[in-house]
């Protein structure tokens, strides 16, 4: 079963895609560009729909998701993280 699905192995990001994910849960995810699988560890639970971090961000890095530049990283975010609103903002304002 995946947990999270991703399009490039360059994203910073991937998408939670089964309910339920709670901190500490060994995790399964899809790259789907490369049609690889990779494993990552919750740090926190995190609800469906909303995005996990795949790699440890400082403030100001840019968050990739989809292979889109989403938006920087306002604090830090390790991996297996919630990666939402309260620690990434857009670059547009």
């Amino acid at each position: 079963m995946n947990h999270f699905v991703l399009h490039d192995a360059e994203d910073t990001v991937a998408v939670v895609v089964v309910e339920g994910v709670k901190a500490g849960m060994a995790l399964n995810g899809w790259i789907m560009d490369e049609n690889k699988t990779m494993t990552l560890t919750a740090r926190q639970d995190i609800p469906i729909g909303h995005k996990i971090a795949l790699k440890d961000m400082a403030v100001g890095d840019t968050v990739i998701k989809y292979g889109i530049d989403i938006g920087k990283v306002v604090a830090p975010i390790e991996a297996g993280a919630h990666a939402h609103v309260h620690n990434i903002k857009t670059k547009r304002w």
